[in-house]
């Protein structure tokens, strides 16, 4: 008998390579949209900074304009060497900017790896200008599959185990890559989801902290196909596995 893991693992595989496609098109619209207005932005977390090239190739934006951070000093070297400016510094412990400075502060699959993510959207609203704008993407704990993980006991799969990579493989029922036990239980690792928020939750703290026009879009609600995904995007994206927020302060 023929086993379905491969195929079944190849059709989660595209809906999640979708899912991240239009996701991070999304977020990028938006930081291109901000900056139309002229002024700064701020990428936490750059990496590499190869996403934050191309974003500012896309939205024409001057080297002048652009700041990063990343706290991985090999990450903020080759960032650094393509041609922006980073400063090396923990995202839990602050940011290193004065107050009202930034048009755009964006933040894009860092969140959930923050400990310390309420303290770091407190100071993304602290260093943007009046009318600035905060553009995000995380990861959905209510997620549908998170949800039914959880009723069958399991643990949710946002994202990498923290214990180990075998726990990884025996909880995680459809995985879309490779996952390396040093990436996962470093001091600091790359890859390890800490908080991660609910689309409810994440929308409701940014209102709390005085950000105005918060608005949601959602990708990812499995295991419905590909063509089906926009529809129940826009119907329930409150259990979609990528959200992309953005609000002005």
């Amino acid at each position: 008998m023929l086993s379905l893991r491969a195929p079944i693992h190849r059709y989660f595989a595209r809906l999640y390579a979708r899912t991240m496609r239009k996701a991070y098109d999304r977020a990028s619209d938006l930081v291109a949209e901000a900056m139309s207005a002229g002024g700064e932005c701020l990428d936490c977390g750059t990496g590499n900074g190869a996403h934050f090239a191309r974003l500012r190739e896309q939205a024409g934006l001057s080297p002048e304009q652009c700041f990063a951070v990343e706290w991985d000093a090999a990450s903020a070297s080759q960032a650094r060497d393509s041609g922006l400016r980073v400063v090396r510094a923990d995202l839990n412990a602050g940011l290193p900017f004065p107050d009202d400075r930034f048009q755009c502060v964006f933040s894009l699959s860092v969140l959930e790896h923050l400990l310390m993510g309420c303290r770091h959207l407190r100071e993304v609203h602290r260093v943007l200008r009046p009318g600035g704008r905060v553009v995000l993407l995380t990861p959905n704990m209510s997620a549908w599959f998170n949800v039914v993980l959880l009723v069958l006991g399991k643990m949710p799969s946002t994202g990498p185990h923290p214990d180990s990579s075998a726990l990884v493989r025996a909880e995680t029922p459809v995985r879309f890559r490779d996952v390396k036990a040093s990436w996962v239980e470093d001091d600091m690792p790359v890859d390890r989801h800490l908080v991660v928020f609910s689309y409810r939750v994440l929308k409701r703290y940014l209102e709390l902290l005085g950000f105005q026009q918060v608005t949601g879009a959602a990708y990812g609600v499995y295991p419905f196909p590909a063509f089906a995904q926009p529809l129940f995007e826009r119907v329930d994206p409150w259990h979609a596995h990528q959200m992309v927020f953005r609000a002005t302060k």
